[in-house]
């Protein structure tokens, strides 16, 4: 079964946009696990737009489910916060501090020697470590390489072109090729960015051994209309359905 974890950034951005504590960015993750969610993902920034270190701390104490940190490594103060909230995922992802939002995955041929290290002592921290990628099957096997236990497939083409699920095959073709590689090498497959109720069953349909898919822009734009509960409910319910296309 593929796994939901809820990206609380914008419960968190909200908040902050206002000052003072409401929403609660602790009490929403909570109630997302209630509501079926496996897991809560945060992506705190350099200038804590969202997210902020404490609200990690936080999360990590009172989660019942799994926690995943996103960020760049690069940053000593990430990987400081990592290393002491020891959340079951690391995420890394080659943002720059004033980045908006993920545009593209890893260089890993570029940026192997200098991710090594910092991968090595995620490890051995009793983390496992995921890294973003662009679809290329020969991101998946630098992947390996580098010895990470999960990659991270970066959704946005997929879900920008996106117009429905009988057009969605060739789309598709790069992620599919790119995620049996990476489970040929003995890693989990993760997706993520710009996923919804729309694209997130063709996805799943023809990815079904995909690990984890982590969504929150879209998730919590939906709960305005349709309510967290159901919304976390819908998301989940899409996950659950076994169905496939075109295994082999």
């Amino acid at each position: 079964m593929t796994r939901l974890s809820v990206n609380i950034n914008k419960i968190a951005l909200l908040r902050n946009s206002r000052g003072g504590k409401i929403p609660d960015p602790v009490a929403v993750a909570l109630d997302c696990e209630r509501f079926g969610a496996d897991g809560i993902t945060v992506h705190p920034r350099p200038d804590a737009r969202h997210i902020r270190f404490n609200d990690v701390r936080a999360l990590q104490s009172c989660l019942h489910t799994e926690l995943n940190i996103e960020g760049n490594p690069y940053d000593p103060n990430f990987m400081d916060l990592v290393l002491e909230v020891k959340p079951h995922q690391a995420t890394l992802v080659p943002d720059e501090p004033a980045q908006i939002t993920s545009d593209h995955g890893w260089n890993l041929e570029k940026h192997a020697n200098r991710l090594t290290p910092l991968i090595l002592q995620l490890q051995e921290a009793g983390i496992r470590v995921s890294i973003f990628i662009d679809p290329e099957e020969i991101h998946a096997q630098r992947a390996a390489q580098l010895g990470v236990d999960a990659i991270e497939l970066y959704t946005e083409a997929y879900a920008k072109h996106y117009v429905g699920s009988i057009h969605a095959s060739q789309l598709l073709i790069p992620y599919v090729e790119t995620a049996r590689a990476a489970a040929d090498l003995g890693l989990l497959v993760n997706a993520g960015h710009d996923l919804n109720l729309a694209n997130l069953g063709t996805l799943h349909q023809h990815i079904p051994w995909l690990h984890e898919v982590s969504i929150g822009h879209a998730l919590v734009a939906d709960a305005l209309y349709l309510g967290l509960e159901n919304t976390v409910r819908l998301y989940s319910r899409i996950l659950h359905n076994t169905s496939t296309v075109g295994q082999t």
